[in-house]
């Protein structure tokens, strides 16, 4: 009984609840999407004229234009592939949008895409499943809700500075990821599905 009454250390030690790290995180939140999320997406999710604005070295894009999909890529870094370009400057775009943002500022891209897409046009984001929970957030899901929550039962990983192996050895799938699909203009509840 003490553990659940207070001695938190020995019970959180023991389920490995924490939100710590061992490691740091990549500065600049650049965490590559495997290949493997955007062909399951795909199965499920049709796509016009996309733009990827965290493009990285290109993981999600360049499965994109295998499939036919016009996509331009840019990202704030210059990582060897697409246009150096701050998303937040552009405007207008008149398609679709799919990005595995930077998580820190995962609620900025969200609504910086439905801001400048035309009614009707999506936007899909890689995102993290505890992105569903947080009082900020809450405000984000009740004035755009998205139109459906692909969850991945088998999880998927994303390598931080794209290096999906270390020391030979594929990186971690500990963390739990869904696409979080956004129609503009989509006012109904959201429709949860799980997916792979």
């Amino acid at each position: 009984m003490k553990d659940w009454l207070g001695d938190k250390n020995s019970v959180f030690k023991t389920l490995g609840a924490s939100s710590h790290v061992k490691e740091e995180r990549e500065i600049n939140d650049y965490y590559a999407t495997d290949p493997i999320a955007v062909d399951i997406l795909l199965e499920v999710e049709s796509f016009n004229n996309v733009l990827e604005p965290a493009c990285g070295e290109g993981h999600i894009s360049k499965i994109l234009l295998k499939n036919g999909i016009k996509t331009k890529s840019c990202d704030l870094i210059d990582r060897g592939y697409g246009e150096v370009k701050d998303f937040m400057t552009i405007d207008k775009w008149d398609g679709d949008i799919i990005t595995n943002p930077p998580y820190k500022f995962a609620k900025q891209f969200i609504e910086h895409s439905l801001g400048i897409i035309p009614t009707g046009k999506k936007v899909a984001m890689f995102l993290k499943v505890q992105f569903l929970e947080g009082k900020g957030r809450k405000q984000l899901f009740l004035n755009n809700p998205p139109k459906t929550v692909y969850i991945s039962s088998s999880r998927i990983a994303c390598a931080k500075n794209g290096e999906f192996y270390v020391d030979n050895k594929p990186v971690s799938k500990a963390v739990a990821y869904a696409w979080y699909i956004w129609e503009k203009g989509f006012k109904g509840d959201t429709v949860l599905k799980w997916i792979n």
